[in-house]
Protein backbone atom coordinates (compact mmCIF):
# COMPACT_ATOMS: atom_id res chain seq x y z
CA UNK A 1 0.00 0.00 0.00
CA UNK A 2 1.35 3.17 -0.89
CA UNK A 3 1.46 5.34 2.27
CA UNK A 4 1.28 9.13 1.94
CA UNK A 5 0.49 11.95 4.39
CA UNK A 6 2.60 13.58 7.47
CA UNK A 7 4.92 13.19 9.88
CA UNK A 8 5.41 16.36 11.57
CA UNK A 9 2.88 19.20 11.28
CA UNK A 10 5.17 22.11 9.21
CA UNK A 11 6.24 19.11 7.27
CA UNK A 12 2.86 19.11 5.00
CA UNK A 13 2.42 21.41 2.12
CA UNK A 14 -1.12 21.06 2.02
CA UNK A 15 -4.19 23.64 3.36
CA UNK A 16 -5.95 21.66 5.41
CA UNK A 17 -5.49 21.63 9.63
CA UNK A 18 -3.06 19.69 10.80
CA UNK A 19 -2.28 17.63 13.82
CA UNK A 20 0.83 18.53 16.03
CA UNK A 21 2.79 15.88 17.65
CA UNK A 22 4.77 15.31 20.74
CA UNK A 23 8.03 14.16 20.45
CA UNK A 24 9.93 12.37 23.18
CA UNK A 25 14.18 12.27 22.82
CA UNK A 26 15.49 11.20 25.86
CA UNK A 27 18.20 8.60 26.76
CA UNK A 28 22.11 9.01 27.83
CA UNK A 29 23.35 9.12 24.21
CA UNK A 30 24.44 12.13 22.01
CA UNK A 31 21.95 14.17 20.11
CA UNK A 32 18.74 14.66 21.98
CA UNK A 33 18.74 18.85 21.91
CA UNK A 34 20.53 18.66 18.30
CA UNK A 35 17.74 16.36 17.39
CA UNK A 36 15.11 18.90 17.98
CA UNK A 37 16.98 21.64 16.68
CA UNK A 38 17.33 19.75 13.62
CA UNK A 39 13.64 20.13 13.30
CA UNK A 40 13.49 23.14 14.05
CA UNK A 41 15.40 23.85 11.30
CA UNK A 42 13.40 21.97 9.19
CA UNK A 43 9.96 23.61 10.25
CA UNK A 44 11.62 26.83 9.31
CA UNK A 45 12.71 25.31 5.72
CA UNK A 46 9.33 24.17 4.94
CA UNK A 47 7.46 26.91 5.74
CA UNK A 48 9.68 29.26 3.86
CA UNK A 49 9.02 27.26 0.94
CA UNK A 50 5.32 26.95 1.55
CA UNK A 51 5.02 31.03 2.20
CA UNK A 52 4.24 29.97 6.11
CA UNK A 53 5.97 31.55 8.64
CA UNK A 54 6.71 28.64 11.23
CA UNK A 55 7.87 30.67 14.23
CA UNK A 56 9.68 28.43 17.21
CA UNK A 57 10.17 29.00 20.49
CA UNK A 58 13.33 27.00 22.06
CA UNK A 59 12.82 27.11 25.97
CA UNK A 60 15.80 25.73 27.38
CA UNK A 61 15.48 24.26 31.27
CA UNK A 62 18.44 23.77 33.34
CA UNK A 63 20.31 26.15 31.24
CA UNK A 64 21.41 28.94 32.98
CA UNK A 65 23.58 31.99 31.72
CA UNK A 66 27.00 31.49 33.11
CA UNK A 67 27.68 28.36 31.17
CA UNK A 68 28.26 27.30 27.35
CA UNK A 69 26.61 24.63 25.93
CA UNK A 70 26.63 22.42 22.95
CA UNK A 71 23.58 23.81 21.19
CA UNK A 72 24.53 27.19 21.74
CA UNK A 73 26.55 27.84 18.52
CA UNK A 74 23.35 26.32 16.36
CA UNK A 75 20.98 28.64 17.93
CA UNK A 76 23.27 31.44 17.40
CA UNK A 77 23.64 30.44 14.23
CA UNK A 78 19.50 30.38 13.85
CA UNK A 79 18.94 33.29 15.56
CA UNK A 80 21.23 35.09 12.76
CA UNK A 81 19.69 33.43 9.59
CA UNK A 82 15.70 33.46 10.93
CA UNK A 83 16.13 36.30 13.70
CA UNK A 84 12.03 36.99 12.99
CA UNK A 85 10.97 33.16 13.65
CA UNK A 86 12.71 32.08 16.78
CA UNK A 87 12.44 32.92 20.45
CA UNK A 88 14.98 31.75 23.31
CA UNK A 89 14.64 31.71 26.78
CA UNK A 90 16.57 30.18 29.23
CA UNK A 91 15.91 29.38 32.60
CA UNK A 92 18.06 27.67 35.80
CA UNK A 93 21.39 28.16 36.76
CA UNK A 94 24.55 27.04 35.68
CA UNK A 95 25.88 24.21 37.15
CA UNK A 96 24.68 20.47 37.23
CA UNK A 97 23.11 19.23 40.65
CA UNK A 98 21.24 16.46 42.26
CA UNK A 99 17.62 16.02 43.84
CA UNK A 100 19.00 16.70 47.44
CA UNK A 101 20.72 19.99 46.19
CA UNK A 102 17.81 21.53 45.12
CA UNK A 103 17.33 25.53 46.42
CA UNK A 104 14.56 27.22 45.85
CA UNK A 105 15.80 29.39 43.41
CA UNK A 106 15.89 26.07 41.10
CA UNK A 107 12.25 25.40 41.82
CA UNK A 108 11.17 29.64 40.80
CA UNK A 109 13.31 29.12 37.65
CA UNK A 110 11.83 25.83 36.46
CA UNK A 111 8.18 27.49 37.55
CA UNK A 112 9.31 30.45 35.35
CA UNK A 113 10.03 28.51 32.55
CA UNK A 114 7.26 26.30 32.68
CA UNK A 115 4.89 29.55 32.70
CA UNK A 116 6.61 30.74 29.86
CA UNK A 117 5.74 27.11 27.81
CA UNK A 118 2.35 27.98 29.28
CA UNK A 119 1.60 31.03 27.74
CA UNK A 120 3.51 29.98 24.33
CA UNK A 121 1.02 26.80 24.09
CA UNK A 122 -2.22 28.78 24.50
CA UNK A 123 -1.08 31.73 22.23
CA UNK A 124 -1.01 30.50 18.83
CA UNK A 125 1.92 32.07 17.58
CA UNK A 126 4.48 29.17 17.69
CA UNK A 127 4.14 26.06 15.36
CA UNK A 128 6.80 24.16 16.91
CA UNK A 129 7.53 24.52 20.92
CA UNK A 130 10.92 22.85 21.90
CA UNK A 131 11.02 21.92 25.23
CA UNK A 132 14.76 21.04 25.82
CA UNK A 133 15.45 19.26 29.47
CA UNK A 134 12.11 19.33 30.40
CA UNK A 135 12.43 15.48 31.27
CA UNK A 136 15.33 15.92 33.66
CA UNK A 137 13.39 18.70 35.59
CA UNK A 138 10.00 16.74 35.62
CA UNK A 139 12.75 14.02 37.41
CA UNK A 140 13.74 16.36 39.37
CA UNK A 141 9.95 17.45 40.96
CA UNK A 142 11.01 21.11 40.28
CA UNK A 143 7.56 20.83 38.66
CA UNK A 144 4.29 19.10 38.46
CA UNK A 145 4.13 16.43 36.47
CA UNK A 146 0.53 16.31 36.13
CA UNK A 147 -0.07 19.95 35.29
CA UNK A 148 2.68 19.55 32.62
CA UNK A 149 0.88 16.55 31.68
CA UNK A 150 -2.64 18.12 31.45
CA UNK A 151 -1.12 20.87 29.64
CA UNK A 152 0.52 19.12 26.65
CA UNK A 153 -2.68 17.01 26.43
CA UNK A 154 -4.47 19.89 26.23
CA UNK A 155 -2.45 21.93 23.76
CA UNK A 156 -3.68 23.63 20.16
CA UNK A 157 -4.18 21.00 17.79
CA UNK A 158 -1.58 22.24 15.28
CA UNK A 159 1.20 22.95 17.66
CA UNK A 160 4.30 20.10 17.92
CA UNK A 161 6.28 19.93 21.16
CA UNK A 162 9.65 18.78 21.30
CA UNK A 163 10.93 17.44 24.89
CA UNK A 164 14.33 16.46 25.63
CA UNK A 165 16.65 15.21 28.25
CA UNK A 166 17.53 12.48 30.19
CA UNK A 167 14.80 10.46 32.34
CA UNK A 168 11.58 10.75 30.72
CA UNK A 169 8.93 10.24 33.57
CA UNK A 170 6.42 7.45 32.20
CA UNK A 171 3.37 9.75 32.09
CA UNK A 172 5.54 11.72 29.82
CA UNK A 173 6.20 8.91 27.59
CA UNK A 174 2.47 7.85 28.20
CA UNK A 175 1.46 10.59 25.74
CA UNK A 176 4.07 10.91 23.47
CA UNK A 177 3.38 10.25 19.82
CA UNK A 178 7.15 9.20 19.37
CA UNK A 179 9.40 8.03 21.52
CA UNK A 180 13.14 8.28 20.83
CA UNK A 181 16.30 7.19 22.92
CA UNK A 182 19.57 7.97 22.19
CA UNK A 183 21.30 5.04 23.44
CA UNK A 184 25.53 5.77 23.37
CA UNK A 185 27.99 2.73 22.60
CA UNK A 186 31.23 3.13 23.56
CA UNK A 187 34.00 2.21 21.10
CA UNK A 188 37.59 1.52 23.49
CA UNK A 189 39.66 1.50 20.08
CA UNK A 190 38.88 5.32 19.41
CA UNK A 191 40.48 5.95 22.64
CA UNK A 192 43.16 4.14 21.70
CA UNK A 193 43.97 5.63 17.95
CA UNK A 194 43.31 8.95 19.58
CA UNK A 195 40.06 9.81 16.90
CA UNK A 196 38.15 12.71 17.98
CA UNK A 197 35.77 14.46 15.63
CA UNK A 198 33.75 11.11 14.43
CA UNK A 199 30.31 10.85 15.63
CA UNK A 200 27.77 8.30 14.44
CA UNK A 201 24.52 8.12 14.53
CA UNK A 202 22.41 4.67 13.78
CA UNK A 203 19.42 2.67 14.81
CA UNK A 204 15.69 2.60 13.74
CA UNK A 205 14.40 5.58 15.55
CA UNK A 206 13.85 8.97 14.84
CA UNK A 207 16.39 11.77 14.97
CA UNK A 208 19.59 10.80 13.04
CA UNK A 209 19.38 12.91 10.33
CA UNK A 210 17.62 15.87 12.22
CA UNK A 211 20.58 15.43 14.96
CA UNK A 212 22.92 15.74 11.70
CA UNK A 213 21.24 19.17 11.02
CA UNK A 214 21.61 20.43 14.28
CA UNK A 215 25.37 19.84 13.97
CA UNK A 216 25.96 21.45 11.10
CA UNK A 217 24.18 24.43 12.72
CA UNK A 218 26.39 24.10 15.49
CA UNK A 219 29.48 24.48 13.48
CA UNK A 220 27.79 27.44 11.54
CA UNK A 221 27.21 29.07 14.88
CA UNK A 222 30.75 28.36 16.53
CA UNK A 223 31.88 30.26 13.48
CA UNK A 224 29.94 33.22 13.74
CA UNK A 225 30.96 32.96 17.57
CA UNK A 226 34.90 33.03 16.91
CA UNK A 227 34.64 35.15 13.89
CA UNK A 228 35.82 32.18 11.49
CA UNK A 229 34.46 30.51 8.36
CA UNK A 230 33.22 27.38 9.41
CA UNK A 231 32.33 25.27 6.28
CA UNK A 232 30.16 22.36 5.98
CA UNK A 233 28.96 19.65 3.63
CA UNK A 234 25.76 17.63 3.40
CA UNK A 235 26.88 14.61 1.57
CA UNK A 236 23.72 12.37 1.13
CA UNK A 237 23.62 9.02 -0.18
CA UNK A 238 20.65 7.14 -1.47
CA UNK A 239 18.79 10.17 -2.21
CA UNK A 240 19.06 11.38 -5.58
CA UNK A 241 15.16 11.62 -5.67
CA UNK A 242 12.72 14.48 -4.64
CA UNK A 243 10.70 15.17 -1.73
CA UNK A 244 13.00 14.23 1.38
CA UNK A 245 12.23 16.69 4.28
CA UNK A 246 15.99 17.63 4.74
CA UNK A 247 16.04 19.44 1.44
CA UNK A 248 13.87 22.32 2.94
CA UNK A 249 15.67 22.83 6.19
CA UNK A 250 19.47 22.33 3.87
CA UNK A 251 17.80 25.39 1.44
CA UNK A 252 17.14 27.35 4.26
CA UNK A 253 21.11 27.10 5.64
CA UNK A 254 22.09 27.96 1.90
CA UNK A 255 19.81 30.85 1.90
CA UNK A 256 20.56 32.45 4.96
CA UNK A 257 24.70 31.41 4.13
CA UNK A 258 25.43 30.47 0.92
CA UNK A 259 29.17 30.58 1.04
CA UNK A 260 29.36 27.97 4.57
CA UNK A 261 26.99 25.26 3.45
CA UNK A 262 27.40 23.05 0.14
CA UNK A 263 25.19 19.66 -0.68
CA UNK A 264 25.43 17.36 -2.89
CA UNK A 265 22.94 14.21 -3.45
CA UNK A 266 23.35 10.90 -4.77
CA UNK A 267 21.73 7.72 -5.56
CA UNK A 268 18.43 6.91 -7.81
CA UNK A 269 14.72 7.69 -6.96
CA UNK A 270 13.82 4.63 -5.35
CA UNK A 271 14.81 2.19 -2.80
CA UNK A 272 17.50 0.08 -2.86
CA UNK A 273 16.77 -3.49 -1.33
CA UNK A 274 19.55 -5.75 -0.56
CA UNK A 275 19.95 -8.54 -3.67
CA UNK A 276 18.43 -6.04 -5.92
CA UNK A 277 21.23 -3.89 -6.35
CA UNK A 278 21.69 -2.05 -10.20
CA UNK A 279 24.85 -0.96 -11.49
CA UNK A 280 23.47 2.81 -11.02
CA UNK A 281 23.43 2.09 -7.77
CA UNK A 282 27.21 1.36 -7.26
CA UNK A 283 28.02 3.93 -9.55
CA UNK A 284 26.36 6.79 -7.84
CA UNK A 285 27.46 5.48 -4.34
CA UNK A 286 30.94 6.33 -5.46
CA UNK A 287 30.39 9.16 -6.69
CA UNK A 288 29.06 10.51 -3.37
CA UNK A 289 32.18 8.68 -1.51
CA UNK A 290 34.56 10.07 -4.18
CA UNK A 291 33.13 13.62 -2.76
CA UNK A 292 33.36 12.76 0.46
CA UNK A 293 36.82 11.34 0.29
CA UNK A 294 38.27 14.29 -1.02
CA UNK A 295 36.62 17.09 1.47
CA UNK A 296 37.59 15.51 3.79
CA UNK A 297 41.01 14.97 3.13
CA UNK A 298 41.03 18.97 1.87
CA UNK A 299 40.83 20.09 5.57
CA UNK A 300 38.46 22.85 3.60
CA UNK A 301 35.46 21.74 5.90
CA UNK A 302 35.03 21.62 9.54
CA UNK A 303 32.03 19.75 9.69
CA UNK A 304 31.18 16.69 6.80
CA UNK A 305 27.39 14.91 7.43
CA UNK A 306 27.95 12.19 5.88
CA UNK A 307 23.92 11.11 5.33
CA UNK A 308 23.20 7.41 4.70
CA UNK A 309 26.47 6.17 4.64
CA UNK A 310 25.66 3.41 7.22
CA UNK A 311 22.92 2.08 4.65
CA UNK A 312 24.76 2.28 1.67
CA UNK A 313 28.18 0.34 3.18
CA UNK A 314 25.58 -2.19 4.33
CA UNK A 315 23.86 -2.77 0.92
CA UNK A 316 27.71 -3.36 0.11
CA UNK A 317 27.28 -0.41 -2.68
CA UNK A 318 30.65 0.85 -1.16
CA UNK A 319 33.83 -1.10 0.81
CA UNK A 320 34.51 -0.28 4.27
CA UNK A 321 38.31 -0.26 4.25
CA UNK A 322 38.48 3.06 2.11
CA UNK A 323 36.23 4.65 4.03
CA UNK A 324 38.40 3.96 7.16
CA UNK A 325 41.31 5.05 6.07
CA UNK A 326 39.90 8.39 4.99
CA UNK A 327 38.55 8.60 8.73
CA UNK A 328 42.00 7.77 9.86
CA UNK A 329 43.33 10.60 8.04
CA UNK A 330 41.46 13.38 8.73
CA UNK A 331 42.47 16.90 9.71
CA UNK A 332 42.25 17.16 13.68
CA UNK A 333 39.78 20.08 13.48
CA UNK A 334 37.51 18.33 10.86
CA UNK A 335 34.51 16.66 12.27
CA UNK A 336 32.48 14.03 10.54
CA UNK A 337 28.77 12.72 11.70
CA UNK A 338 27.91 9.46 9.91
CA UNK A 339 24.03 8.48 9.86
CA UNK A 340 21.49 6.04 9.10
CA UNK A 341 20.78 2.36 9.97
CA UNK A 342 22.71 -0.73 8.97
CA UNK A 343 22.44 -4.79 10.21
CA UNK A 344 25.49 -5.31 10.23
CA UNK A 345 28.23 -2.30 11.74
CA UNK A 346 30.93 -1.28 9.67
CA UNK A 347 34.45 -1.21 10.28
CA UNK A 348 34.56 2.31 10.77
CA UNK A 349 32.13 2.24 13.96
CA UNK A 350 35.43 1.72 16.11
CA UNK A 351 36.75 4.89 15.24
CA UNK A 352 33.69 6.64 16.78
CA UNK A 353 34.42 9.12 19.94
CA UNK A 354 30.57 9.47 20.12
CA UNK A 355 28.24 6.51 18.72
CA UNK A 356 24.43 7.09 19.40
CA UNK A 357 21.96 4.38 18.67
CA UNK A 358 18.31 6.24 18.19
CA UNK A 359 16.09 3.28 19.77
CA UNK A 360 12.10 3.45 18.80
CA UNK A 361 10.15 3.02 21.20
CA UNK A 362 7.12 4.92 20.02
CA UNK A 363 6.43 6.16 16.46
CA UNK A 364 2.71 7.93 15.49
CA UNK A 365 2.41 5.53 12.91
CA UNK A 366 1.59 3.14 15.28
CA UNK A 367 -1.55 4.51 16.13
CA UNK A 368 -2.38 4.82 12.43
CA UNK A 369 -1.13 8.42 11.42
CA UNK A 370 -0.04 8.25 7.72
CA UNK A 371 3.60 8.97 6.51
CA UNK A 372 4.90 11.12 4.51
CA UNK A 373 8.12 10.62 2.37
CA UNK A 374 11.22 12.92 3.09
CA UNK A 375 9.57 12.59 6.66
CA UNK A 376 8.83 9.23 7.68
CA UNK A 377 10.31 6.66 5.10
Amino acid sequence: MTRVGIGIRTAQMRAERITGQIHVYDGAGKGKSRAALGVVLRSIGLGINSGAQNRVLLLRFLKGPGRQYDEDGAIAALQQGFPHLIDQVRTGRAEYFAKEEITRFDKMEAQRGWDVAKGAIASGLYSVIVLDELNPVLDLGLLPVEEVINTLKNKPEEVEIIATGRAAPEALLDIADLHSEMKPHDHPISQEKGIEGIEIYTGAGKGKSTSALGKALQAIGRGISQDKSHRVLIMQWLKGGSGYTEDAAIAALQQSYPSLVDHHRCGGDAIVWRGQQREIDYVEAERGWEIARSAIASGLYKTIILDELNPTVDLELLPQEPIVQALLRKPRDTEVIITGRCLNPPAYFDLASVHSEMICHKHYADRGVELKRGVDF
